[in-house]
């Protein structure tokens, strides 16, 4: 996780996220970093824009599961447009599914 909030960090200071950024970064908190893991994730944020990716995480609602009542219709809707705004979330890329 060291990484992700140091590329955060990164991206909040308009600095460039690279290889040996991150791993700047991660030594000015203390830690001793790992070359791959900086690799890594510099690579995976190559094309990806951090704020999009922000915005678009926090306008992503997901629905409470529904129980099937006399009112199934709407809930079915309500889900589909759920579904509709987690694709979206996924379409993020490989940012996303660093965060958990």
């Amino acid at each position: 996780m060291e990484y992700i909030y140091a590329a955060l960090l990164l991206d909040a200071a308009g600095k460039e996220i690279s290889e040996k950024s991150l791993a700047d970064v991660v030594k000015a908190a203390g830690l001793t970093p790992d070359e791959a893991m900086a690799k890594t994730v510099a690579s995976s944020l190559k094309e990806v824009n951090i704020k999009d990716v922000i915005k678009n995480a926090q306008n992503v609602q997901v629905a409470a599961p529904t129980a099937p009542a006399a009112g199934a219709a709407p809930a079915a809707k309500k889900q589909e447009a759920a579904e509709e705004k987690v694709s979206e979330e996924q379409a993020a890329g490989g940012l996303a599914s660093l965060f958990g």
